[in-house]
């Protein structure tokens, strides 16, 4: 969808006008182009431990320009402040100021990263005050940051490292283009399991998928993305949609599967067409999803019932008939689609947000059950994407959530499915149980 502002306020007399009023000034945002390098400018690694130097080799060894010290002036392209011996908050000082001197040295379109450890594996009090300061100090530095630079976070807890895989997955997902509107984020890496893939641009090589609601939107830009990653799809959609659904397989060269998620027997329908097509299911996309909104006073039962039916109770018996399929292969991942609206809730999306709130403890409650098989599960929470249903929204609404996030822009489809694809992937093969909000960071809520 066109952002007329964001043109207009790009260039000539519309940059003029919008510096003058002081009006939102949104860039053009860094986004993935394969064969485009990881990151433009030096990469700083800053931080005095064991952890921050074998970081800065191995960031050396992908052939990335490093820097140890900063050299006044020279424009970079990244800083990774790395906090990961920190015993008390007086701890901080010294390497947040020592950042701080750098920040405006920073290129547009930047990567601020910390990686730090997770504050309730800490035993000291102090020690877990420290971590979790870095949480307060990584979200305020995001929404200080401009040009269409970001700010995020890897949290390593206990059994994790500064280069374990899931850390250095983190990290290139951070980086890269990949993640233009995440913004403001943590991930938290809780093992050592996962694998860097060997080709960076097919990560998902070998690799069967199933992508529900795949007909359009952001399903459909699910679809691409995990196909241009090097996936085999699988993509599913209601017979209403079987014509937008045949279009998007045949663009992939996956195959469809025309099904009502709802149905009582989807999960088995999705592991025989998987089996039979390709002897085993690797990764499961949950995108499927649909909005009754009304203010919850006007709420009835049908518009209540058909949204907890599709948006969260077909995710869990889908993944109750995965789980105890031998089809489901190694290592199997599952990647399910939430939504801002259920953590911060949303006006008159009572239903939607409490389906999408559910998907987040669904979540997490499986983390355990699937990592049994070593494999993982995680959400995406979309902030405001410009797809057909925000560019119904009126003019004088949608503008304002637009531009009510660090970057003052709405997302794009593709800007989601990077998020999915790299959770689907073995790199992200030690987060397990998280929720990846792709917002932009939002100013208001939680």
């Amino acid at each position: 969808m066109s952002d007329k502002y964001t043109r207009f306020v790009s260039h000539g007399l519309g940059k003029d006008i919008a510096k003058r009023l002081g009006l939102p000034q949104p860039v053009a945002l860094r986004r993935h182009e394969p064969g485009r390098p990881l990151i433009e400018g030096p990469v700083l690694v800053q931080g005095s431990t064991s952890g921050a130097d074998d970081l800065a080799a191995t960031l050396l060894a992908w052939n990335l320009d490093v820097r140890r010290h900063a050299i006044p002036k020279e424009k970079l392209g990244a800083i990774i402040l790395v906090l990961d011996e920190l015993a008390h908050p007086g701890d901080l000082e010294k390497p947040v100021l020592t950042a701080a001197a750098s920040l405006r040295d920073l290129a547009p379109n930047a990567r601020v990263i910390t990686v730090s450890r997770t504050a309730d594996s800490a035993t000291e009090p102090a020690a877990a005050a420290a971590r979790q300061g870095v949480d307060g100090l990584l979200r305020s530095l995001a929404k200080e940051l401009r040009a269409g630079a970001t700010g995020n976070g890897v949290l390593l807890a206990d059994g994790a490292r500064t280069t374990s895989p899931a850390t250095l997955g983190a990290l290139r997902f951070f980086l890269s283009g990949r993640s233009a509107f995440v913004d403001g984020q943590f991930l938290t890496v809780s093992s050592g399991a996962g694998q860097l893939p060997d080709d960076v641009e097919k990560p998902l090589a070998g690799k069967v998928a199933v992508v529900t609601g795949a007909a359009r939107g952001i399903g459909a830009a699910i679809a691409r993305t995990l196909y241009r990653d090097g996936a085999t799809l699988i993509l599913v959609d209601i017979p209403a949609a079987g014509d937008h659904l045949a279009e998007v397989a045949n663009e992939v060269h996956g195959t469809a599967l025309q099904l009502d998620i709802s149905r009582n027997d989807a999960g088995q329908r999705i592991i025989d067409h998987a089996a039979t097509r390709h002897g085993r299911l690797d990764i499961l996309i949950h995108n499927a999803g649909i909005t009754r909104d009304k203010l919850l006073a006007n709420m009835d039962a049908g518009r209540w019932n058909s949204v907890i039916a599709v948006n969260i109770a077909a995710q869990l018996r889908i993944n109750e008939a995965l789980l105890a399929s031998e089809h489901f292969g190694d290592a199997p991942r599952i990647v399910s689609v939430a939504s801002t609206s259920g953590i911060a809730g949303n006006r008159g999306q009572t239903n939607y947000a409490a389906s999408k709130a559910g998907v987040i403890g669904m979540v997490r409650a499986t983390a355990a059950l699937i990592g049994e098989r070593g494999g993982s599960i995680n959400a995406v929470a979309p902030g405001f994407i410009e797809t057909e249903m925000t560019a119904r929204i009126p003019f004088a609404t949608r503008e304002v959530a637009r531009r009510l996030n660090s970057l003052q822009q709405g997302g794009q489809p593709g800007d989601v499915a990077e998020a999915i694809a790299f959770l689907a992937s073995d790199a992200a093969g030690g987060i397990s149980g998280e929720v990846l909000r792709v917002c932009g960071q939002n100013l208001v809520g939680a």
